[in-house]
Parts: C-alpha cells; sequence; structure tokens
C-alpha cells in the first residue's frame, strides 16, 4: 500500500507516446457546478471544457440549468446540455439538477456524441447519472475529485457531533461511485493521499487546476494600485485581500480577526465574493472595532476579478479544505506573496519564507505577524511576489489541458484495443 500510496500521488510529467490518437477527441464533461456558479470547481471546468474546445476538439458540458427550464447552447465553443434544476433551498446560488427523464436523455446524448470519454467533475447527481450512462454505453470513464465533506457540512446543517460518521458515509458513498473509473485524478499530491488514505484503492494522478497566466499577471507598467484601488472604490492603504465565498469552512473569522492585530498603521482587509456568512463576518468586523478596514466587495463580475489581485499587497486564505485552491493560484499568478493557513494543499502553494508564510490555522495573531512583515516591507513583498509568479507558472493551464488530452486519448485507446 505504500508503494501504491507513493505512485499515485507523484507528480509525473506526461512521456511523450507513439500509440495512434484520436486528432479530434468528442469529450462529454458532466459535472453539478458550472458557470455562472461562481466557486473553483466550476471554473475550473469551464476553462478546461472552453480550452479544448479552443484546441479544435468537440466538447459537451453536462450540467443543471441555471434558472430552471432545460436547454442547449453553444458558449464559447461548447455545447452546453443544460438540465431542469431547482433551487437546493441550503444555498442561495445552489442549484440541483432533477433526475426525471435524465438518463434517457443522456443516453440519447451518448449515442449521438459518441464521445471518446466521459468526464465527471462530482459524483452526485448530474455526475452519478453521467457515470451510470458511461457504463451502459462502455465509454471510458475520467473522473476527477473536487469533493471533501468539509465542504458540505454547513450547506447540509450537519451538527459538529455527526460530521465524523457522516464524513465516513460521505466518503464509503464517493468508493462506491467511482470504483469503475478507468482513470481518476484530483488537483495536488496532498488530495490524491486523501482518497488513498479513505480507502480509494485506485491509483489516484494528481493533474494541477491550472491557472490562465495571461489574464493574471502582476500590474507591471500599468495602473498604479492607488489608481486601482480607486476604481474598486477601497482606500489606498496597506491591504491584504481575500477572493471567495464567504462562507464557514473558509474561515474568514481569522482574516477579520487578525485586522486589529497587524501592526501597519491602516491595513485593511478586501473580501470579494457571496456568501451565508457576510452578515455575521460584518457584526464580527463591528465587535472587533474595525468596520472601516474591512472592506465588502460583494459579487466581482468574472472579467474584473484580476483587478482585486493587482489592488492588493498580499493574499490571504485561512481554509483548512482547500484540495487545491484556484484563487490562491490566480493570487500567485498575479505576483502576490500568500499567507495561508497550514492545512491541506495549501502548503503545496506556499514555501514558507519564499513566496509567502504558512500559520497555524485558527490562530489570528500568528497570521497577523506576517501579513505585518510583508506589509511592513516593499522589499519583500517584491521578491515573494516574484517567486509567486514564477511558482505559479508551474500551473499553467496549458499544460493541465495538455495532459488531458492525452488522458483522454490514452482511455479512448484502451477501450478500442478491448473492443468498447
Amino acid at each position: 500500500m505504500a508503494a501504491l500510496a507513493s505512485a499515485a500521488t507523484r507528480e509525473q510529467p506526461p512521456e511523450p507516446r507513439s500509440d495512434p490518437r484520436p486528432e479530434r477527441l468528442r469529450v462529454l464533461i458532466g459535472t453539478d457546478t458550472y458557470p455562472p456558479d461562481v466557486n473553483g470547481a466550476a471554473y475550473f471546468t469551464a476553462r478546461l471544457a472552453r480550452g479544448l474546445a479552443a484546441r479544435g476538439h468537440e466538447v459537451h458540458v453536462v450540467c443543471q440549468s441555471p434558472d430552471g427550464p432545460p436547454h442547449t447552447a453553444r458558449v464559447d465553443g461548447v455545447v452546453e446540455h443544460r438540465l431542469r434544476s431547482m433551487s437546493s433551498l441550503v444555498h442561495e446560488t445552489v442549484r440541483l439538477a432533477l433526475p426525471p427523464g435524465a438518463p434517457g436523455h443522456l443516453d440519447r446524448l451518448i449515442r449521438r456524441v459518441r464521445p471518446h470519454a466521459v468526464h465527471v467533475q462530482n459524483h452526485f447527481l448530474v455526475g452519478r447519472l453521467l457515470i451510470s450512462a458511461a457504463r451502459r454505453h462502455r465509454v471510458p470513464l475520467v473522473a476527477t475529485n473536487h469533493f471533501m465533506p468539509e465542504n458540505l457540512f454547513n450547506y447540509l446543517f450537519v451538527p459538529e457531533a455527526l460530521r465524523r460518521p457522516v464524513g465516513r458515509v460521505a466518503w464509503r458513498d464517493f468508493r462506491r461511485a467511482l470504483q469503475g473509473a478507468e482513470h481518476v485524478t484530483t488537483p495536488t499530491p496532498t488530495a490524491a493521499q486523501l482518497l488513498l488514505d479513505q480507502g480509494f484503492a485506485r491509483p489516484v494522478e494528481a493533474v494541477s487546476c491550472g491557472i490562465d497566466l495571461r489574464r493574471f499577471h502582476p500590474p507591471g507598467d500599468g495602473a498604479p494600485r492607488a489608481d486601482l484601488r480607486e476604481r474598486l472604490g477601497i482606500p489606498d492603504r496597506p491591504t491584504f485581500a481575500f477572493v471567495g465565498r464567504l462562507d464557514e469552512e473558509k474561515r474568514i473569522v481569522d482574516l477579520v480577526r487578525a485586522v486589529r492585530r497587524t501592526t501597519v498603521d491602516g491595513a485593511q482587509l478586501v473580501l470579494a465574493g457571496t456568501g451565508a456568512q457576510r452578515g455575521a463576518l460584518e457584526r464580527l468586523a463591528e465587535e472587533e472595532g474595525v468596520a472601516d478596514r474591512v472592506r465588502f466587495l460583494g459579487f466581482v463580475p468574472h472579467g474584473d476579478l484580476p483587478l482585486v489581485y493587482r489592488a492588493a499587497d498580499v493574499f490571504a486564505i485561512a481554509g483548512i479544505a482547500e484540495l487545491q485552491s484556484i484563487a490562491t493560484l490566480e493570487a500567485m499568478a498575479s505576483g502576490l506573496p500568500v499567507v495561508a493557513a497550514e492545512a491541506m494543499a495549501l502548503p503545496h502553494l506556499v514555501e514558507q519564507g519564499r513566496n509567502g508564510y504558512l500559520y497555524e490555522p485558527g490562530s489570528p495573531d500568528d497570521l497577523a505577524k506576517y501579513l505585518s512583515a510583508i506589509l511592513a516591507s516593499p522589499e519583500e513583498r517584491s521578491r515573494m511576489g516574484a517567486e509567486s509568479r514564477a511558482m505559479a507558472a508551474r500551473h499553467d493551464h496549458e499544460r493541465s489541458l495538455d495532459r488531458f488530452e492525452r488522458i483522454y486519448a490514452d482511455v479512448a485507446l484502451r477501450s478500442s484495443l478491448r473492443g468498447g
């Protein structure tokens, strides 16, 4: 088992192959979250689908309708098959696809598209339906895991006392759902090892979610930070920022409590995103006496998101259930030092003293110490920011696209040799 774990979690560059591969792949991707949803898994899936389409492949995505009625549309070269949906009732931005009629629809879709591979991004409603359809039609199945039970506990109102047994049931269900996948990936070696630790007895490959280095980049010779802050409506002060959902598992209370503990005059926290915890965080800022130094930007349109990073001096992230963190990659690509909780996969992105610091989760004093050190030193910010950008280059999404192309072609080839 130790040898399996080592092999499964090791990131290796793909080797060139001489096997015949389809020049134009047909890929059917299934997901329960897709734009306009705002989360890392949705953004990754859209970037994957649109990136493959831009390379000339035929890409279809099955996902939930954002407003209820089913429909099909071509967006950025991708054919979106939106299933009828309803509100989840547990979160304002989460909608659930409705299973009635979906199996027959997926059967017809697979017969028409004849995909070389089906790629599911989760094992919930849409993912589970598509897994079953792929098995019925003997289409090779690729799966990417973005799941941890901790990311669902808040939405499902699971009491603290029940979270461990509920987590065990959730992992057992995960193992059962994906046991027949030909190839399983997840964003980081830590995330791959997590699956092995939870009893998933199959090799798991770490393939980064990737980042668009052309879209996310340092300010350079463009608008200075003061101008960028003015465009966002925030004061020109030493700034640390967080981009993401304002939900319980993100532990943003650490960030708010760190504000008054920083030793740099006027240091402010900028939060870009929406979520169930916003009201509680606003009250906490009042209690901490820093309401004037915690800025809530709310939802930031996708096109404006790079401005948030360029307007900041440091990026801070307190979550303890991150399997990679696309927001942290975006911040690094934007040339920001990072202070992150020393938890899950974040240490894969932050090297202590090189491009930032790792702090003890739940300790706003520890967080504030590192934020203060970076905010007080322009030289450190510049050096660490350059290191972040260099480290982010290893996660160029074009490399991730290269790898997924090879995975699809390989599983399709193996299927054809089996007579699938």
